[in-house]
């Protein structure tokens, strides 16, 4: 019997660090999640991973096999750096990869989130009978993985898969990454939010509103998801208009590489049937008529987990 192997896996994302103990089978032992402290630059939040590995191996007397981290951004993966995350204030290019080795002294990776997302997926989820697959992770921001005979497709500099950075109307709203009308705008948290903001004093009798009459209460995606759940007519609108939005933005994708099946992940997917049946309905309105019959919208089956998961998986498998 192979004696059992365990990495750490980081799934780094503008609001949270999640950091997990995965064995090569994909379980994960332990995990925790901490605040990114995003907005106050690169050296706070290299020092959260840190803290957060620290506080994840303390009293585990085990050895790791090594470090995967998976972060937004362009990442030059050779070399462990991350380019421009679009939701991290004041990165440029940081040498994430090099500044957690010199701190572990361990083999480290850095992939793009959704990349390692999708190799999770791959290797332990919803991918692990598929040759090609579109993987896209709803947080924070959107991100996207595209799978190729079982490969990650980084494309040229390791940029691609950016598809919450393609843009359904050129005259839409301002990303963080400088373009107008990303997908991005439409269904990552913070802008999902503000538009429920936005339309709300239209729906005063509607769920969401009554639910933040209680001061205690934050609007969030959470929120919006529980509202749908109780068949909110507002509530449903908001998530059938994203998914219709993200489904227009995956039509054309679809369209350029011949790949119809599509794995959704991440914490906005958590809004369900009325999302994954926007997509896919949007998807088959504008997808080329051969590819129509093929499309499949699948929900991640990592879940939140996902981006542990596939992080720690870089360490054990050749990805590319």
């Amino acid at each position: 019997m192979e004696k059992e192997k365990i990495a750490v896996g980081v799934d780094l994302g503008g609001t949270s660090i999640k950091i997990g103990l995965v064995n090569q089978l994909g379980k994960i032992k332990k995990k925790i999640s901490i605040d990114s402290l995003a907005a106050d630059g690169p050296k706070r939040v290299v020092s959260q991973i840190i803290a957060g590995i620290y506080k994840l191996l303390d009293g585990q007397k085990i050895k790791i096999e090594g470090i995967g981290i998976g972060s937004p951004g362009i990442i030059i993966t050779e070399k462990g750096i991350v380019a421009d995350p679009p939701n991290f204030p004041g990165w440029k290019k940081v040498p994430l990869g090099k500044l957690i080795a010199e701190e572990f002294n361990k083999k480290v990776v850095v992939e793009n989130d959704a990349n390692a997302a999708a190799i999770g997926e791959l290797i332990y989820g919803a991918g692990k009978k598929l040759n090609y697959f579109i993987m896209i992770t709803l947080g924070t921001g959107v991100g996207g993985g595209i799978i190729i005979n079982k490969k990650i497709y980084r494309g040229e500099t390791g940029g691609a898969g950016e598809i919450g950075h393609s843009s359904i109307d050129y005259n839409g709203p301002l990303c963080k990454c400088g373009s107008k009308g990303c997908i991005e705008t439409y269904i990552g948290n913070s802008y999902l939010v503000n538009n429920v903001k936005q339309q709300l004093p239209d729906h005063p009798h509607s769920l969401i509103a009554k639910m933040l009459q209680d001061p205690n209460t934050q609007l969030s995606p959470k929120l919006i998801s529980d509202a749908a759940s109780m068949n909110d007519e507002f509530a449903l609108s908001i998530i059938e208009n994203a998914g219709e939005k993200l489904g227009y933005g995956l039509a054309s994708v679809i369209n350029i590489f011949d790949i119809t099946n599509v794995i959704i992940g991440g914490g906005v997917a958590g809004f369900g049937k009325p999302l994954f049946n926007a997509v896919e309905k949007a998807i088959k309105s504008r997808v080329m008529i051969p590819f129509k019959s093929r499309v499949k919208v699948i929900p991640a089956k990592l879940r939140n987990d996902a981006g542990i998961k596939g992080a720690s998986a870089l360490v054990f498998y050749k990805s590319s």
